[in-house]
Parts: C-alpha cells; sequence; structure tokens
C-alpha cells in the first residue's frame, strides 16, 4: 500500500521505545525496516505510551512534563499529554492534541482503526474507568468528538465498517458486551447490543471479518467466533483447558494465529482457518519438559467470609500429599488483573523436584468481572488478604504441604499483598518474597503514578475512617516485634513506578523487629526497574537466588 505524495509504501518504517535501566520514561527511535537505518531525531521522555501510527507520515504518543532533576524516578507525574509527530520534524515542534492542563487527565492513550479513518481516545483519571473520544479522519479539521463522558465504566473501540462502530464495553454489563453505533451519533443512549453479556468475562479482537470473542471460565480461556452482524459460527476448539489470546488480525487475512499455554503447556502458537475453525500447531516451544509427567487441578474453597475462591494447583503426578511438598503460593488481587494459566520455566525447578505451585483467583482481580475486582478494593481490600490466607490453610489442611514448607510470593500489587499477610499472619508459612511491592500505603500516592491508583487503594487523605483503615493494614506501619518468616524483599534502582523506597523502609523496620532466627534479606537489582530492563543474566540470577533463598530456609536439599 502506497501512501500518496511520499514515496513511502506502508511497512517500511517502524517505531520502538526503549528503557535504559528499566525506568518506565521511554526513548522512540524511528528506523527504516529495509536497512535498519535511523529517520530522524530519537524522542525523549516518553511515559505509558503506545506508538500510533498514521501511514508513514507520522504518529501518535503520550507522555509527562517530567519532573524536576534529581527526583526523575520518584517525583509524581500527573497529567498526560497526548502528542501527534511528523516525521522530520523537531520534537519540541510536536502539537498537543489533547490533555495537559486544558483537560487533565492522568492516563491517555491512542489508536487508530485499520482503515486509519478513526483516532480513538481513551482518557482516565484512575485505572479503572474510561473516557471515550473519537475524531473522524477521513473529516479535514474534524473536531475530537466525545463518545463517552465519565469514568465510571470502560470502553473500547475493536473496530469499525464505514462508520459503524464495534465497541466493547461494561456499561450496564459488569462482564463486558459489545456494541454497534454510528459514529455520526456514537452517544451510548445510540448503542446498540451486538454480543450481549453473558456470566462470563468478555474480552474480544477482530480479524478476517470476524469477531473472536475470548471469555474467562472460572479464570480459563474459552473463545467464539461470530460475524461482523453478531451472529455466532463456532467455539474455537482449544488444545486444554488453559489461556489463549491473540486472534486478532487485519480484515483481508485468511488465517490468524493465537498462543495457547497453561501451567503444564509450553506456549505454544497456533493457526486458524478463519473459514473452517481448524486449527495446526505452528510453532511449538522448544523448552525441555515433558507435560505428560506433570498435572494442574482446579479447587475451589471458601473464604474467610464463605466466598468461594478458585485455584488452580500444579505437581508432578504421583507427588504424595504428606505436607512435606516445598509449595510455592502466588497471588495478585488488585486492579482487575486477571491470573490465568501461563507456563514458566522458572517454575520446571521446583515441579521436578515434588514442589508444588499453586495461584488462587482472588477478589480485585478481574476473574469474574467488575463485581469480583470491587470486592477487594478500598475498604474492602481486606477480602484480598483472607482469600490469600485461606488458600495457605486450604493447602495446609489437605497436605499438600505445611507451615514448614510454604512460601508465599507477589509482585507490585502482589508485594503489598505478601506484605500485608505476612504481618497479619506471620505464623503462617516459612518464607515470604515480597517483590517490588507498595508497602506504605499511607504515602504511595506521593510518589510518580501512584495517586492513579487511588480507585483501588483509597488515600490516606480521603477521610479518617480510610486512614484508619490503610494504616491498620499498611505493611510497613503493622511491622511490630514478633517472629516473622524468612524473608527477601526484592526491588531495583530504576524502579519509577513503585519507588525502592517502600521496599528499603520495610526490609530495615522487619530487620528491626525480627525476633526469630530467620534471615530478613534485600535484594537490590541495579539498573533495571519494575519488572523490566533486566538482561537475561539479570533474569536468571534473581530467579537463583529466589529458589536457594527458598529451599535453604525449608531445609530442601537435591
Amino acid at each position: 500500500m502506497h501512501v500518496k505524495g511520499t514515496g513511502i509504501y506502508i511497512g517500511s518504517m517502524a517505531a520502538y521505545q526503549l528503557s535504559e535501566g528499566g525506568s518506565d520514561w521511554r526513548k522512540v527511535i524511528v528506523i527504516k525496516t529495509g536497512d535498519k537505518s535511523i529517520v530522524g531525531d530519537t524522542l525523549t521522555d516518553i511515559k505509558f505510551s503506545g506508538i500510533a501510527w498514521q501511514g508513514n507520515e507520522g504518529f501518535y504518543y503520550s507522555s509527562y512534563d517530567k519532573p524536576k532533576s534529581g527526583s526523575q524516578l520518584s517525583g509524581m507525574t500527573q497529567y498526560h499529554k497526548l502528542f501527534y509527530h511528523r516525521l522530520g520534524t523537531l520534537q519540541s515542534a510536536d502539537k498537543l492534541l489533547f490533555g495537559g492542563e486544558e483537560t487533565k487527565r492522568r492516563y491517555i492513550g491512542a489508536y487508530l482503526t485499520e482503515d486509519e479513518r478513526f483516532l480513538v481516545i481513551s482518557a482516565a483519571k484512575e485505572t479503572t474507568g474510561n473516557e471515550l473520544y473519537i475524531r473522524d479522519l477521513s473529516i479535514p479539521n474534524s473536531q475530537i468528538v466525545k463518545v463517552v463522558d465519565n469514568f465510571d465504566n470502560e470502553h473500547h473501540v475493536l473496530d469499525n465498517v464505514g462508520s459503524k462502530l464495534y465497541i466493547l464495553t461494561n456499561l450496564y454489563s459488569p462482564n463486558f458486551k459489545i456494541v454497534t453505533v454510528d459514529a455520526a451519533n456514537p452517544k451510548p443512549i445510540n448503542w446498540k447490543d451486538l454480543i450481549p453479556t453473558t456470566s462470563n468475562v468478555l474480552t474480544a479482537s477482530t480479524g478476517g471479518g470476524k469477531i473472536f470473542a475470548e471469555y474467562l471460565k472460572d479464570a480459563t480461556s474459552f473463545v467464539q467466533q461470530y460475524d461482523m452482524n453478531g451472529k455466532l459460527e463456532r467455539t474455537i476448539t482449544l488444545p486444554s483447558v488453559g489461556t489463549a489470546g491473540g486472534f486478532g488480525t487485519k480484515k483481508e487475512e485468511k488465517e490468524t494465529y493465537y498462543t495457547f499455554t497453561n501451567y503444564v503447556y509450553p506456549p505454544t502458537i497456533f493457526k486458524l482457518d478463519i473459514a473452517t475453525g481448524v486449527s495446526t500447531v505452528y510453532k511449538k516451544s522448544a523448552v525441555q519438559f515433558d507435560p505428560d509427567q506433570y498435572e494442574s487441578q482446579q479447587v475451589f474453597y471458601k473464604s474467610k467470609d464463605g466466598t468461594k475462591i478458585p485455584m488452580i494447583i500444579t505437581y508432578k503426578k504421583g507427588t504424595p500429599l504428606n505436607g512435606k511438598n516445598p509449595t510455592l503460593l502466588y497471588g495478585y488481587g488488585g486492579f482487575g488483573v486477571n491470573l490465568t494459566p501461563a507456563f514458566s520455566t522458572s517454575n520446571i525447578i521446583l515441579l521436578e523436584h515434588g514442589g508444588i505451585y499453586a495461584v488462587p483467583n482472588l477478589r480485585g482481580g478481574g476473574e469474574y468481572g467488575e463485581k469480583w475486582h470491587k470486592a477487594g478494593i478500598k475498604m474492602k481490600k481486606q477480602n484480598v488478604f483472607n482469600d490469600f490466607i485461606a488458600a495457605a490453610e486450604y493447602l495446609i489442611k489437605h497436605k499438600y504441604t505445611s507451615k514448614d514448607y510454604l512460601a508465599i510470593s507477589g509482585g507490585s500489587n502482589g508485594g503489598l499483598l505478601v506484605g500485608a499477610v505476612m504481618t497479619q499472619r506471620p505464623d503462617l508459612c516459612k518464607v515470604a518474597l515480597p517483590a517490588v511491592g507498595v508497602l506504605d500505603m499511607l504515602r504511595y500516592n506521593q510518589f510518580t503514578a501512584g495517586a492513579g491508583w487511588s480507585y483501588d487503594y483509597g488515600t490516606a487523605e480521603d477521610s479518617k475512617d480510610m486512614f484508619d483503615y490503610l494504616y491498620k493494614y499498611s505493611p510497613y506501619h503493622a511491622l511490630k516485634p514478633a517472629i516473622y518468616p524468612a524473608t527477601m524483599v526484592t526491588t531495583a534502582d530504576h524502579d519509577d513506578r513503585v519507588v525502592p523506597a517502600h521496599s528499603f523502609k520495610f526490609a530495615a523496620r522487619l530487620q528491626e523487629y525480627q525476633q526469630g532466627g530467620a534471615p530478613t534479606l534485600i535484594r537490590i537489582e541495579t539498573k533495571a526497574g519494575h519488572g523490566a530492563g533486566q538482561s537475561t543474566e539479570q533474569v536468571i540470577s534473581g530467579q537463583v537466588d529466589k529458589w536457594a533463598f527458598m529451599f535453604w530456609n525449608m531445609g530442601v536439599g537435591f
């Protein structure tokens, strides 16, 4: 496809983002795909942004004003801005299209429909809920039109056919549905249901003139194919119970690709014939692992208030349930994030040596829709910790493991989970592994993008009741002299999402208050960020230290 008047063909240019030291701040570099030569100047100081090309003439991106010198990795980032960059011009000349002081929004993203007719803008103040805007680029000097004017729900334009928009939304439908509307009158009052909501959470993509409805059924994938009029054509046959993702492709394609995985099924790419629904293996993982020797089973257990929580437990077939199996219990429970089955090469060392890996789907996640998410936020956050504690107690009761062979693990919001649980129940486990955690709940919102997490957490400034609630469970503040499990706190010096001060303070106070003989350590990765920026060598080193710390403190030798 030729871009008229430019001498450039679609696909001949590419832009990629570069993080230095794992920071969320990025550089954007544009290259010619033919010879990889750099085009124009490198764009700098870009954060939380995609790259949305318009032809090969330029692209849209988002960023913040960078904090003053000396606080680039800790200063607050308040108002996002959407820019358009035309190739061959200076970044300083980029046009501000949306955001900043005039439209104060903390998160702004933009993308184009496949035919590049519509620019779609999503704007949010917090991590849940977004306004939706469109701009018809086929009309010269057209205005940005507001489709949804509040932050109460989430909306995403999937596709268009001419002026007909296909929108994925959870407006009046906590588990999401797909609606259509004419772009000339796009307000929700004009929306028409195309694929209605069900009891299972829906995400979706389009390709080959079809809609792929990707449902979560008890935290595992269930995929159906519809035509663009909303007629069900088939259910896609997946290899097993697990996680399928991908499916999206261009309108004219006859085939599409998706990846399937679960805890004992290494990621495998499948090619799907859209007309017949037949899947064939396109590329298998080369990892040396025999899935037939292992099994994953899903169980349901009751939390403290009687709520039924799903958990998938993975181990080697024939493992004796004698309470002596080294077990890693991993959790997250926040921001509507779904923990679905996924293979990990690192976990092989645990499984191969008779260990058990367990993942519960805690409230605060999105596995059962927005109601499940809201059941674990603000002054219901304790539900998340209770769910995780109940998961540990289930594993102990049914002799998968025991207190002396149990480790709890989680990162970021999951680091908060581990920190809260180990301070509330220091007797629960042998090892605790809080990674890049949000551990000071009274001040988290005063650094980098932390203020955007208030939808889930609330803030100490909201009210006295909210202050008291946060203070009670905040891991840093909840520490007191006690016998704590062996703990290795992990963070990184360039983490500018959850600043490492959280981990520094928590580890220092934990070392002061530890009354038992178990070690309390902090591991600080250098030139790395919030789980990003690490070389393969650094990743392996971190995993080696994690397993060594866990096994040594359990007295497990191989």
